[in-house]
């Protein structure tokens, strides 16, 4: 299996392709050799490495370095830990100290290499782990915990410590968890709770806690992954485990910083591949989060708007709050397949009813109106004149005898409903506790999701603790807002991983003939011209105008008449960023009195500015469509970005873009469409014809293929603006932006 290289190959694309032509040897991760086949044409890999964790999470045997039984001191009481954590997994536990004969009562070992036999895991309790990391790689330790602090979430000074430990670790056939972590995997998990389990996975040990707490209220763990400065075992690998672990419904992840951006696509496909929903808070939305993080695990936070996309793009449900974690991972780990996408209401009071249903829909959940028949039906049981067509609002009192049941029972069998909820914003026993066992009674009889909001502030009601947590098949939110933002991850989940194909299997993985051409134009550390930056568009097949490059007002003169007037004329110079700004532009240009004089003007104002030209643009004018902006940019943790957005001189205003990570296909190219705010304006508004959609998803995935294979030598590149023209006519780019790396 392939992935994350932890430094052991280059993403340089030009050696990537000579890799994939054979001329060098492949690279090698963990000591698994990397073929063509295995790298995409930008070098990176395109399969997630798994390790195989099982003898971590149950080891036969353990060493803890540095174990302890003198009282008051801290290593003391994590052996105690320890000790007591081996014996619930049957592993053998033997303690090294160089100068007590014995732990606890059990033998010691005075150093790694005295120790009896071969141990699967080594637990560090030292406060200097490299020396011992050493020692366990000799003597074949398979995982090892390094605890200690004062590394990379320090500064400088630690982040070379931790580099020397990394180095340590790769290559050596150990894997190490920490350092900077804690004994969050070595937590007594409880073993008499059934179904679907959640994985938790978090940088910061306290913020796993609410979660850890689920299983008070009924709701498995398996398994706790404190990953801390990630030096070499890292959430993306823990995600790539769980998915494939057949216990595992949810996986739960808290993550202040991602260390390697591939390796984490590389494990949310591999989890969409198995269907396994991951829910993660991901801290670094604003410029203070990403310091504070940066500070406590020595991450690099990432762009957090690019941060967003991908894990949209991989199917990662990304949640705010701690309680919105437990509330979401818990859903999802339990619930069932939906039968249908309709979300029900079902409340004993029109303004709860109403409350919901608002809120609900305006987070995107569809609520069905139901049909003429289901509501005479529901009308058998409650009064005429209230709303039962959805939300279903029963009155009260029918809650209270027979027909209670038979209401829940007629929403359910409606085939346009997969989820019935029912909020109860305070108990009113007796008829609170008999709705709540009804909602129990009707949700172990059916495959559709039953969810109950419990609104009382006190949470000790026989209805709730009993009842309704009671039950494996109900669903139980303490909030409105929990309730639907858990609802609606659950049905994106499954709308998303049903048919899902992975981008990285259709990868290109070797250059297409465009890329020898595009190479030519580079000049590594420079800014092209908009003449060079077209030229690179030329190559992968993306329209520019007609247009000629001149050197001279009698040149210019001839190249309007074989452009075709009107024309644009526009300075050309490799230092020019903003011509508008500048005056370098002028448009509308009918005849070739206005062509001469509008070079001598273009040319003085460059001498002027100091600009040097490569010459002036000559350019057929193209005046109808909607102005739109396509460009690549490189992101610290996943490389080369694709952004696609509203256009022209007011995109950094108005900044209504879509970013993706390539790879991605043409069904992600259309969702980033949809995701503008200004996404009418393609479908064509007060009078205008709808732009030629298909030609702008045509031009990013040219676009993501540029970047892929240039991404090694191309800083970012600019197409503003890209005129979208009137249906079936196409999409021009009429000026570009590039800069090499």
């Amino acid at each position: 299996m392939l992935g994350s290289t932890h430094g052991t190959f280059t993403t340089d694309p030009r050696r990537a392709h000579v890799v994939a032509c054979g001329e060098l040897p492949p690279s090698t991760v963990h000591g698994s050799a990397l073929t063509a086949d295995d790298l995409d044409v930008s070098g990176r890999p395109l399969h997630a490495d798994v390790p195989d964790l099982d003898r971590f999470f149950r080891p036969e045997s353990v060493a803890v370095i540095g174990a302890s039984d003198a009282e008051g001191r801290p290593n003391a009481g994590i052996t105690r830990q320890l000790i007591a954590w081996a014996e619930r997994v049957g592993a053998r536990l033997h303690p090294v100290h160089p100068t007590r004969r014995s732990v606890h009562g059990i033998p010691c070992s005075p150093s790694v290499a005295d120790l009896p036999e071969q141990v699967d895991l080594a637990v560090l309790l030292v406060a200097d782990p490299l020396p011992v990391i050493e020692q366990l790689a000799e003597a074949k330790v398979r995982f090892a915990v390094a605890f200690a602090s004062g590394f990379a979430e320090t500064g400088a000074e630690g982040a070379a410590a931790q580099a020397r430990l990394a180095a340590a670790v790769h290559g050596s056939g150990l894997r190490l968890l920490g350092p900077n972590t804690n004994l969050n995997a070595f937590e007594e998990f409880r073993d008499d709770l059934e179904g679907p389990a959640i994985a938790l996975i978090t940088q910061s040990g306290h913020q796993g806690r609410p979660v850890f707490t689920l299983q008070e209220l009924g709701i498995r763990l398996s398994h706790w992954a404190p990953t801390g400065n990630e030096a070499d075992l890292e959430t993306s690998d823990f995600i790539s485990y769980f998915a494939e672990r057949p216990e595992v419904g949810a996986i739960a992840c808290y993550v202040e910083g991602l260390k390697d951006g591939r390796a984490f696509l590389l494990a949310a496909d591999r989890a969409a591949r198995q269907g396994v929903p991951v829910v993660a808070v991901k801290v670094g939305r604003t410029e203070a989060g990403a310091r504070t993080a940066a500070s406590h695990t020595g991450k690099l936070t990432g762009a957090d708007a690019v941060v967003d996309a991908a894990m949209r793009q991989f199917g990662v449900i990304r949640v705010d709050g701690l309680d919105e974690l437990q509330a979401t991972s818990a859903l999802l780990a339990r619930a069932r397949r939906p039968s249908a996408e309709g979300v029900a209401v079902y409340s004993i009071s029109g303004g709860t009813g109403a409350h919901f249903a608002d809120l609900a829909t305006e987070a995107g959940l569809t609520l069905p109106t139901l049909s003429a028949a289901r509501q005479a039906e529901l009308h058998q049981w409650i009064p005429e004149y209230l709303n039962v067509a959805n939300p279903v609002d029963n009155g009260g009192h029918p809650v209270g005898d027979w027909r209670g049941r038979r209401i829940i029972d007629a929403i359910l069998d409606d085939p346009q409903v997969g989820v019935v909820i029912c909020p109860i914003t305070g108990p009113f026993p007796p008829m609170s506790d008999k709705l709540a066992q009804d909602l129990v009674d009707a949700a172990e009889e059916t495959d559709k999701l039953v969810c109950v909001v419990w609104g009382s502030p006190v949470g000790t009601e026989d209805a709730y603790r009993r009842t309704l947590l009671g039950s494996s098949r109900v669903a139980t939110f303490r909030t409105f807002a929990n309730c639907i933002t858990a609802v609606r991850a659950y049905l994106d989940h499954h709308r998303f991983t049903t048919g899902y194909r992975s981008p990285f299997d259709e990868a290109p993985r070797t250059p297409s003939p465009s890329f020898r051409k595009a190479q030519a134009l580079m000049t590594p550390g420079q800014q092209l011209s908009e003449y060079a930056a077209k030229q690179l568009l030329r190559a992968y097949g993306i329209r520019v105008p007609r247009e000629q490059l001149v050197t001279s007002a009698a040149a210019a003169v001839r190249a309007a008449g074989l452009v075709g007037y009107p024309v644009v004329m526009k300075a050309s110079g490799a230092r020019i960023a903003h011509k508008t700004e500048l005056g370098l532009v002028k448009i509308g240009l009918t005849s070739a009195s206005q062509v001469r004089d509008a070079y001598r003007e273009l040319t003085d104002i460059a001498r002027y500015e100091d600009v040097p030209l490569d010459g002036v643009l000559v350019c057929q004018m193209v005046e109808r469509g909607v102005e739109m902006v396509v460009g690549v940019a490189q992101d610290p943790l996943f490389g080369p970005t694709v952004t696609v957005g509203l256009g022209g001189v007011l995109v950094e205003v108005l900044r209504d873009v879509a970013v993706r990570v390539p790879p991605f296909g043409e069904d992600q190219a259309k969702a980033m469409l949809r995701e503008l705010r200004g996404r009418a304006l393609l479908d064509g508004v007060r009078g205008a014809a709808p732009a030629d959609v298909d030609a702008l998803v045509e031009v990013v995935l040219r676009v993501e293929r540029l970047a892929l294979e240039l991404g090694g030598s191309l800083a970012e590149l600019d197409i503003n603006p890209l005129m979208v023209l009137p249906r079936g006519q196409g999409a021009v780019a009429l000026d570009a932006f590039a800069v090499c790396r």
